[in-house]
């Protein structure tokens, strides 16, 4: 599920295409924004789209596909807890800081690596986790440490967590996962 330009999503496409995902397979993305260029990304990829903001149609269509792991790679929308039940503990989400620091409601985007430099904080990362009903409140499934130089800018910041953390962390996650579902051990 996306809701933008796609760069996570990118990144789990490479890594299918690597190799590094081989226990799942990404079958659907799903936006709730029609001019998301993840779209692109998705259809460059031949990987069918949909666009919708119908949160029961999405479970819908999800359930029909026999969707297993929703993974949630720069949307930004919070999810109802009915789409929440409907795929617990199937739902995970890459978050651009070390949670429980600059996360929850209102902590996305350019926002976080903001707040992160003007606290002053020496150390930020990402974290992978699982969704519940609280924003940024899940169970932490992995997470990776990105220094902040002296000279960064919430620009450079966030470049340099996504490269080093972000689109390491999330296509690992999702094999780790990947497997224990195809084990049946989820």
């Amino acid at each position: 599920m996306v809701s933008g330009g796609g760069t996570n999503l990118q990144a789990l496409i490479d890594a299918q295409k690597s190799g590094l995902i081989h226990s799942g397979e990404i079958v659907l993305v799903a936006s709730n924004n029609l001019q998301a260029y993840a779209l692109k990304r998705a259809e460059e990829n031949g990987i069918e789209s949909v666009v919708m903001t119908d949160e029961e149609e999405l479970i819908r269509v999800f359930q029909e596909k026999d969707i297993q792991l929703v993974v949630l790679a720069g949307f930004l929308k919070i999810l109802s807890s009915r789409f929440i039940r409907a795929f617990e503990d199937r739902i995970i989400n890459i978050h651009p800081s070390l949670i429980p620091s600059f996360c929850g409601k209102g902590c996305y985007g350019l926002h976080v690596h903001e707040k992160a430099l003007d606290y002053g904080v020496k150390i930020t990362g990402a974290t992978v986790h699982y969704v519940n009903e609280i924003p940024d409140g899940g169970r932490i499934i992995a997470q990776k440490a990105v220094e902040i130089k002296e000279d960064d800018t919430p620009q450079t910041l966030q470049r340099r967590v996504m490269e080093e953390a972000e689109w390491v962390l999330l296509p690992r996650a999702v094999e780790q996962i990947s497997e224990m579902i195809a084990k049946g051990e989820k």
